[in-house]
């Protein structure tokens, strides 16, 4: 495993990053060791072979990442969650911007939601961020949700990977915006920090109680001006709600602070907090925390990879439509159909309704 300061080293000097100009003609042990050697170009290439939909990109993509594991750095990852409005890309700078000046490489992997008519995104979260992605100890992936839940993109996991291979040893996840389904990122970082807005109403009804449940730490931005007193009022509310939740397996109390990404005040308290939280955390815990969410993403991918080779089976695709117009006439329930093509795809029928 690499130093932190080689890692440094390989990013300061272009020498250590030499690549063909065509990065198409790359194999995956070339990729990885740019990416190793904290090359960007290769690793953005790398993040966008894996969320590709074509079988070939996704193939070398996870070739590429087999072949970056044994280079990855020790890292602490934390999902950034909250309502839109709540600041989460100001929160993100101005706390990736705090950590390094405490000495630390940050990645920011931002899901950009995306347009259930077009399926395009903005990717706005890079221009959100403009100090922070002029730092030379900071790199930011805007990624588009597409169809996937729980406010996290379908390469997620695996960019949190790349980025600890490329020498990232805190890694900033900011989700969607709050929503029954976001709590998918709780189960890829070690902590999950719920970001809340003062004085946004009925404090304690504007967000899922799930959410809250999950949450490591609660920040209530934009404590600043005459949102002070907000902020503090929102402050109390959620410690008095807290004592009504069953406490952590790990023993860990959830804190709520008050900051303002704006100005940076309180910032430090937040940065304090999560240190915290990581030494209340054993090395054993963690390790195996992130065992249980490397068999949950297996499980996942499990379940990914068999409805894509379903939805492109021949026979299926043949059947499709006869087994879709049954269902919408009424002849046949949608559980039948369901049953029924599941059992062409794995070969014990072939009888169209």
């Amino acid at each position: 495993m690499r130093s932190h300061s080689t890692v440094v080293a390989a990013n300061l000097n272009p020498k250590l990053t030499k690549r063909p100009a065509a990065l198409s003609a790359l194999s995956a042990e070339a990729f990885a060791q740019g990416i190793c050697q904290g090359d960007r170009v290769l690793l953005s290439r790398a993040i966008t072979l894996l969320e590709s939909r074509l079988p070939r990109h996704r193939e070398l993509g996870l070739q590429i990442l087999n072949a970056c594991l044994p280079c990855r750095v020790p890292s602490f990852r934390i999902g950034i969650t909250g309502a839109p409005g709540a600041g989460k890309s100001t929160f993100i700078e101005a706390l990736g911007q705090y950590a390094i000046t405490q000495g630390h490489r940050v990645a920011v992997p931002a899901i950009d939601p995306s347009s259930k008519r077009s399926g395009g995104s903005i990717l706005g979260d890079k221009t959100r961020m403009t100090s922070l992605a002029a730092s030379d100890h900071a790199y930011i992936r805007p990624s588009p949700a597409g169809n996937t839940l729980g406010g996290v993109a379908s390469a997620t996991r695996e960019t949190i990977l790349l980025c600890e291979a490329a020498g990232y040893d805190l890694i900033l996840v900011e989700t969607v915006g709050v929503g029954q389904s976001e709590v998918a990122v709780h189960d890829m970082v070690d902590c999950f920090l719920l970001l809340l807005l003062p004085g946004a109403g009925d404090e304690l009804q504007g967000i899922k109680r799930g959410i809250v449940e999950m949450a490591d730490l609660l920040a209530v931005n934009k404590a600043d001006g005459d949102r002070v007193p907000l902020a503090k009022r929102a402050q109390a509310e959620y410690r008095n709600a807290l004592h009504l939740f069953a406490p952590k397996d790990t023993g860990w109390t959830p804190q709520v602070l008050t900051c303002s990404a704006t100005t940076g005040e309180g910032m430090a308290e937040v940065w304090n907090a999560l240190q915290n939280y990581r030494q209340s955390m054993t090395s054993e815990a963690l390790v195996q925390r992130r065992q249980q969410q490397d068999l949950e993403w297996m499980h996942q991918y499990l379940r990914h990879e068999l409805w894509e080779a379903f939805s492109r089976h021949p026979k299926v695709l043949e059947q499709l439509p006869s087994v879709e117009n049954a269902v919408q006439s009424g002849r046949l329930a949608p559980s039948a159909a369901a049953k029924q093509l599941l059992e062409v795809f794995m070969g014990y029928g072939d009888t169209a309704p």
